[in-house]
């Protein structure tokens, strides 16, 4: 089953040679295409780091087990 960082892994090196293409067959000089493209792939790996960051599920289970000091 694909998951979501699967398919951010997938779109890392597609936005940076797509967007690339694209903006050089735009008209666009490489020397600028280049760094366009690779700004789309730095975003996609902010979004998956910061945005959708990865959550540990044991950390995630205890913190939202209810803790009764009573017991």
């Amino acid at each position: 089953m694909t998951g979501y960082y699967d398919l951010i892994l997938g779109l890392i090196p597609l936005a940076l040679i797509g967007v690339t293409g694209a903006f050089s067959v735009a008209g666009l000089t490489m020397t600028m295409a280049v760094p366009l493209g690779a700004t789309a792939s730095v975003l996609l790996i902010g979004h998956a780091l910061f945005i959708n960051g990865p959550v540990d599920e044991s950390s995630q289970l205890q913190s939202s087990t209810p803790v009764n000091p009573a017991d």
